[in-house]
């Protein structure tokens, strides 16, 4: 069986299910995998897990036959969000790890996220698993066993004892979409001890409400209807899988990622004393970079992608990170990957030790007007071209970053084009807007229409 290299992407493995993922491509990916840590010289069990879309299961199967046939015994975790078998990893006798998980695309997609130890298989990882996952199958002496294990409970003791008791009560909405946080929010918040409503808790991976994918203000329409509703000071949305998290405050406003990095940096910053490293992705605004040194942090630019920014907090020691889509990383007091559900809680202890609300500790903090991510469809053979070209063609003329893709400086404003996104950010709407045309221009001179796509 030849598998599809599209589908073996830079952080994970995604695509549709039926015509990139079936059955029988999981269970190659499980033989390859654990060929991977044989080549490794890794001995273990590996902790599996999925999310709830209707296809997890029969992923699942496959997987699990894969991974058994070529010896490895299995912990399986059941329906979970992914920053559960993160935690798996820290709490169980595993060597790695994989997540069933279509993240924060649509229902018909699924994919797989994986862990070696606890760190990310990336780039040319992936690329090795893909070599062998294509190798001809061979069956172990011994097949592996799978035991069932139950996360969940251990996993809400261990937020609540890190975050709670809350110095005060506070009223939020949150809304899990339908996804895998439906599963664990509910009793999270409950522990916590708050005053909140649940928009969307009932566990359906068709997600039939709304999309769960908190960077696109369409999905946070009915969590900021809850918000004013109720007349809550906070409203917190999910993604599909638990590792990215949206908030809105108690006007309704949307509360971006770099904008809640300011404030997780703050409080790391005077706890824990000034000259650390921050980490952030290229999407991130001017403001974050400049409240981080105000803090007394160092701001480091990094890639966008959840593998490569844990790798980069480990290389400098980073406390934390985190991205405009709303992943945020913890490693002091965590375990240093990326979790919404502990990022809510840590906010919320944030709000409530300071006894005032998000938009009060936000309003020294500069308003730069900015486009959500702009998703534009295009080949995924040529889209790195098109980045390359866009690279050479603005650096003739402008000053450019080009750590991710290449982000153009304008003096009074930037804008960044890279292979899964564009977003201009400018510090009035008027420039934004020129700005945002001069992307749109040159997009169409490569023969890309810059209409945003649905998803």
């Amino acid at each position: 069986m030849s598998l599809n290299a599209s589908i073996f992407r830079q952080y994970d493995i995604r695509g549709i299910v039926g015509r990139d993922l079936t059955p029988a491509v999981a269970e190659a990916i499980g033989r390859g995998y654990a060929a991977l840590l044989s080549e490794r010289g890794i001995a273990g069990a590996v902790v599996v897990g999925r999310d709830n879309r209707p296809s997890g299961d029969a992923l699942r199967d496959a997987l699990v036959r894969g991974l058994t046939a070529a010896g490895r015994d299995v912990v399986d975790i059941g329906v979970v969000p992914t920053p559960l078998m993160y935690w798996t990893l820290h709490h169980e006798p595993v060597v790695g790890g994989i997540q069933i998980t279509g993240s924060h695309n649509p229902p018909e997609y699924n994919g797989f996220k994986i862990c070696v130890g606890s760190g990310s298989l990336h780039g040319d990882g992936i690329q090795r698993l893909y070599t062998l996952a294509n190798a001809p199958a061979v069956d172990a002496s011994a097949h592996g066993d799978v035991r069932h294990v139950a996360v969940i409970d251990r996993y809400v003791d261990d937020i609540v004892q890190r975050t709670g008791p809350l110095a005060r009560r506070m009223r939020v909405v949150y809304d899990c979409g339908n996804g895998a946080s439906a599963l664990v929010a509910p009793q999270l918040f409950a522990r916590l001890g708050l005053d909140a409503t649940g928009l969307f808790t009932e566990s359906d991976g068709t997600f039939p409400n709304h999309h769960p994918d908190p960077t696109v203000p369409e999905n946070l329409t009915d969590c900021i209807a809850a918000v004013h509703r109720d007349g809550a000071e906070l409203g917190i949305a999910f993604d599909g899988d638990g590792d990215r998290i949206g908030v809105v405050d108690a006007m309704g406003r949307i509360i971006w990622g770099d904008h809640l990095l300011i404030l997780y940096a703050r409080d790391v910053l005077a706890r824990t004393g000034a000259g650390q490293p921050i980490i952030f992705d290229v999407k991130c605004s001017q403001a974050l970079s400049d409240e981080i040194e105000r803090a007394g942090g160092r701001a480091v630019m990094w890639k966008t992608g959840h593998s490569l920014i844990k790798d980069k907090m480990k290389e400098t020691h980073a406390p934390i990170a985190g991205e405009m889509s709303g992943h945020m990383f913890f490693e002091e007091g965590f375990y240093g990957h990326d979790d919404a559900l502990y990022a809510a809680a840590r906010l919320l202890r944030i709000l409530a030790d300071a006894d005032a609300s998000i938009s009060t500790l936000l309003a020294d903090v500069p308003h730069f007007v900015a486009t959500p991510e702009i998703r534009v469809d295009t080949d995924d053979a040529i889209k790195f071209g098109i980045v390359a070209d866009a690279v050479a063609h603005f650096r003739a003329h402008h000053d450019v970053l080009d750590v991710d893709g290449v982000r153009v400086l304008f003096g009074d404003g930037w804008g960044l084009i890279r292979a899964s996104n564009t977003q201009p950010v400018a510090r009035t709407e008027e420039r934004l807007q020129e700005i945002r045309g001069v992307f749109e221009q040159w997009l169409r001179s490569r023969g890309v229409d810059p209409t945003p796509s649905t998803h």
